[in-house]
């Protein structure tokens, strides 16, 4: 019954003379997804963009593809038909008729959207006109204009669509509209968290892993690898990099104060993020810090940890509690890969007693005694690219 899916853009629709090119990113990015179908048809008429495939039966398969592209609010399977009132009372009957069969309808509204106002009957005379149509060919129902059982649309653009379904997708803004972020992928819960709320306001990804091999598993890089690839599902292709940090975790240990070994690794994995951004047209780096979480994420310890760069340091869950942040891992389907027991480097390497209230001071009296410049450049030669 259904031929073709309307898609509603949220803010994209807001963007005014910029509009075409954030439609442009939302268009690439749903062919993208669905790039497995073949002879789909992607088209815009009057605010919405519609995808028809040539296979109807997929249609079901690609909404699940194109949920999960950021810039779309709803999707709606629909039927396309031609601007002729009485082609389309035989379709809203048709769908009607669908709907009744499959679900136990009492009531109902119809809302009709009149973009095209050359079409000779006004939304709310439509509005009428097809309610009455139903009423006549299905007699146990009535109108509920304030709470009904369900729906019935129809949108007047170049062409009619009718339709009563709108899923709820994710919203937000098109990848690759708000530049470029270097999340810092962990195997934890937080960062793959930050790196899709930053993806949903349309910043483009690459991922930066930091490892302790062979102190941390090989399973660790595999858990690693797989919250990337469940993270592409929204964002698309992201590129990991995967760097060893032991010799710089053993150049610590022998150079510096136990407290401040956490602190002092993190400032290094600023550093290098922020080297491999500059090299790579990156804007931000993004990190899954949530304030007073743990002992690096307290304001003074944060604070000495960004003096070591100059680039801007994105927290997207700064202000957000554990059970937010868990939410929103199982809504996207991060969760259970996070939770696996493999230990990363900063719990492999964390002192016993770490500096919860760091001075910038003590910490650059410690940076004194090691050679930052030659052992970034040992761990980053060593880097691998998956």
């Amino acid at each position: 019954m259904y031929n073709l899916i309307a898609v509603s853009m949220g803010e994209v629709a807001l963007k005014g003379k910029n509009r075409g090119y954030f439609e442009k990113k939302l268009i690439d990015r749903i062919k993208r997804n669905i790039k497995e179908f073949n002879n789909v048809s992607i088209f815009k008429d009057q605010g919405k963009v519609f995808i028809e495939p040539e296979n109807k039966e997929d249609l079901d398969m690609i909404i699940e593809k194109v949920k999960k592209v950021f810039g779309i609010v709803l999707l709606s399977p629909c039927i396309k038909v031609e601007k002729n009132v009485d082609v389309i009372e035989k379709s809203v009957i048709e769908l009607f008729s669908h709907l009744v069969k499959n679900n136990n309808i009492k009531t109902f509204k119809v809302q009709t959207n009149r973009t095209d106002k050359e079409f000779e009957i006004k939304s709310l005379d439509f509005n009428r006109r097809l309610g009455g149509v139903i009423l006549t060919n299905f007699t146990d129902v009535k109108v509920d204009v304030h709470n009904p059982d369900v729906y019935i649309y129809v949108d007047i653009k170049t062409d009619c669509y009718i339709y009563s379904e709108r899923i709820k997708t994710v919203g937000g803004l098109p990848i690759g509209t708000n530049g470029k972020g270097l999340l810092l992928l962990s195997g934890g819960i937080d960062s793959p968290v930050a790196g899709y709320m930053m993806a949903k306001r349309g910043v483009e990804l690459e991922a930066l892993y930091f490892h302790t091999y062979p102190f941390s598993s090989e399973r660790a890089n595999e858990k690693v690898k797989k919250l990337r690839d469940l993270l592409e599902d929204y964002c698309g292709k992201v590129k990991l990099r995967s760097i060893n940090m032991l010799e710089i975790h053993k150049a610590i240990k022998a150079n510096c104060e136990e407290r401040n070994t956490t602190i002092l690794a993190r400032r290094f994995m600023m550093r290098i993020a922020e080297k491999i951004s500059k090299e790579n047209g990156i804007h931000i780096l993004i990190t899954g810090e949530s304030l007073g979480q743990v002992a690096s994420q307290t304001i003074e310890s944060m604070c000495v940890i960004e003096n070591a760069v100059e680039i801007p340091i994105v927290k997207p869950l700064i202000g957000m509690d554990k059970t937010e942040i868990v939410k929103i891992s199982q809504e996207i389907g991060t969760f259970e890969t996070s939770i696996l027991p493999y230990e990363d480097c900063c719990q492999i390497f964390a002192p016993k007693h770490p500096v919860t209230k760091p001075k910038l001071e003590n910490i650059l009296e410690d940076e004194k005694n090691l050679d930052i410049e030659n052992l970034i450049d040992i761990v980053m030669q060593a880097a691998e690219i998956s």
